[in-house]
């Protein structure tokens, strides 16, 4: 048994674009793609994932370009809901408040991450975005079913 929505959402986590490569949408999926690539070279957020991995966290905040990398998370969120809303099945309301939360969140935790503490560690531009992106899929998951019991 193939889901699709599921196989979708993997490839998108993978590389934006990848998700609207499988669901036919050559022209979206190709720009995302792109812009994906643009923003990840010029931000050098690469670099950055390296120096994180190996415990450098003092070389991946100064190698970023947080002016560039700000524009990553709402192109990455917007990649994976998109390819998830347009895979087959249905689409319940307000399937994409998580998607919108977890990208706002995300983009604050990276405005935090070179000055951000836990248990007095500097997390950096990698790992304090991950944490804020947490609170930011439970915050959306909160919000939609508000919205879906008051309606």
């Amino acid at each position: 048994m193939r889901n699709k929505k599921l196989e979708v959402l993997f490839w998108s986590i993978a590389f934006p674009g990848f998700g609207q490569l499988l669901n036919h949408q050559l022209i979206k999926g190709i720009a995302l793609i792109i812009l994906e690539v643009v923003i990840n070279v010029y931000s050098k957020f690469n670099q950055a994932i390296l120096y994180s991995f190996i415990g450098e966290i003092d070389k991946a905040i100064h190698v970023v370009d947080y002016q560039w990398l700000m524009f990553y998370p709402c192109i990455y969120f917007f990649g994976i809901w998109d390819a998830y809303k347009h895979a087959d099945g249905k689409n319940p309301p307000y399937e994409f408040l998580p998607f919108v939360f977890s990208a706002f969140f995300v983009t604050v935790g990276l405005m935090y991450s070179y000055r951000a503490e836990i248990l007095g560690y500097i997390l950096g531009p990698v790992w304090t975005p991950i944490i804020f992106l947490i609170p930011g899929i439970c915050i959306g998951l909160f919000i939609r079913k508000l919205i879906l019991f008051y309606q």
